[in-house]
């Protein structure tokens, strides 16, 4: 997505008002993929009323999440109203927020749109593209939950209305992998996409949460605080790369070796996004792989994006997965942000852990607060074959960084 030289006009779609009556798919109604909470329910036979099924919330796995879909668990109230039993994420008016999609239209921007529309934490959802945005406005405006949704034409005026009061601004933006590609050979467009967006969102929404999942993430990011900088309105704390999709492979990954519930694993994963920058320390978690299991096991982490690309005979890249990776990062930044302790998330930050070393930024867990990263955690005791991984990250993701630096400061 590049800017338009035509002169366009905003086109503003409203969709997506408040709808009261919970999804027709069953009888009793169903939780949705994420597991959100859908608007409650009179019963027909109880003037108490009950609400739609509130499913359990597993937020480290896909397939736990499609498990709970049809869950029903009713929440019997009091007659004086109060609730027995509510869920502990549940959203309240005065602590819901604007997120804006840069990109949209996309591969990875439509079902993003789709997770973001059933997040009850997202009252105002605005969608922007260089094309298709108002369709997709329309199309996910229907889903009958709270939040608002406004896709915008292309154009300055349009880039410039969707991004204003945004809280939280997401890049999904740029051009998918083809097999043989790798992260890196998708620099030279996604950089100028990158480069343009955050522009825009440093001058009409500085203070932002900014979210970048346009790879190379590794140089994306460091592209991002350059023009953010230049700006003035950098600020370190709020500019994140989007590098769950790491993790929840790397636990997926490890459940269908041990046999166990990927729900319960949660492998920590450090360094950067692609290729030999990403390190799952294993270790970390209690397991030992050795030989090829082990090495297999770590190029699969690696690689897992080139499985998908393959898989799908050059007609897309992992855009589902990283979607729903998306979606579970932007909701713990929102639950963060909305008081929440102890949200902690690998993410791709401005890190001072090997700065040092040259390296300015890099992925580790780290805790979100209301003003962004609230601590960023150390990587703490790793194996011999962990640190030579880790050795041979830093050496490559210096070079990402700063190609995105050089490239940035060249094209200003």
């Amino acid at each position: 997505m590049g800017r338009e030289s035509r002169s366009l006009h905003k086109v503003k779609m409203k969709c997506g008002a408040v709808v009261r009556r919970p999804s027709p798919c069953t009888e009793e109604g169903f939780g949705l993929v994420l597991g959100y909470e859908l608007p409650a329910r009179k019963s027909i036979n109880s003037s108490i009323g009950t609400q739609a099924p509130i499913p359990k919330f597993h937020p480290h796995s896909i397939s736990s999440f499609i498990a709970n879909m049809f869950a029903a668990r009713k929440v019997t109230q009091s007659v004086l109203g109060a609730a027995v039993q509510r869920r502990a994420f549940s959203a309240t008016a005065s602590n819901l927020s604007k997120v804006v999609v840069l990109g949209a239209a996309g591969g990875i921007g439509q079902p993003l749109s789709l997770l973001l529309k059933l997040n009850p934490r997202v009252s105002e959802l605005a969608l922007y593209d260089i094309r298709l945005a108002p369709g997709v406005a329309a199309d996910v405006g229907h889903i009958n939950t709270k939040s608002t949704v406004t896709g915008y034409e292309p154009g300055e005026e349009g880039l410039a209305a969707a991004l204003k009061g945004a809280e939280i601004v997401v890049i999904p933006a740029g051009v998918p992998r083809k097999p043989g590609m790798t992260r890196d050979d998708l620099f030279n467009t996604n950089a100028s996409i990158v480069r343009d967006l955050a522009k825009a969102a440093a001058k009409h929404s500085p203070d932002a949460n900014m979210l970048i999942i346009s790879n190379p993430v590794n140089s994306t990011v460091p592209i991002t605080a350059e023009v953010f900088k230049k700006a003035g309105v950098y600020n370190p704390k709020k500019l994140f790369g989007v590098t769950t999709l790491d993790v929840v492979r790397a636990s997926r990954f490890i459940s269908q070796i041990k046999n166990t519930d990927p729900a319960n694993e949660n492998i920590v994963v450090v360094g950067g996004h692609s290729g030999e920058t990403i390190v799952p320390l294993l270790s970390q978690s209690g397991y030992e792989l050795q030989g090829n299991e082990r090495d297999e096991y770590v190029k699969r982490v690696q690689f897992g994006g080139d499985e998908v690309v393959k898989a799908k005979d050059g007609a897309g890249s992992a855009t589902l997965s990283m979607a729903m990776a998306g979606a579970r990062f932007t909701e713990s930044l929102l639950k963060a942000a909305q008081g929440q302790k102890g949200v902690i998330e690998p993410t791709f930050v401005d890190s001072p852990l090997y700065k040092d070393q040259g390296v300015t930024y890099f992925a580790s867990n780290v805790e979100l607060g209301p003003n962004g990263v609230e601590k960023i955690h150390p990587v703490g005791k790793i194996t011999d074959h962990e640190q030579g991984l880790l050795d041979k990250c830093l050496k490559d993701l210096k070079t990402n960084i700063e190609k995105g630096e050089k490239w940035v400061g060249e094209n200003p």
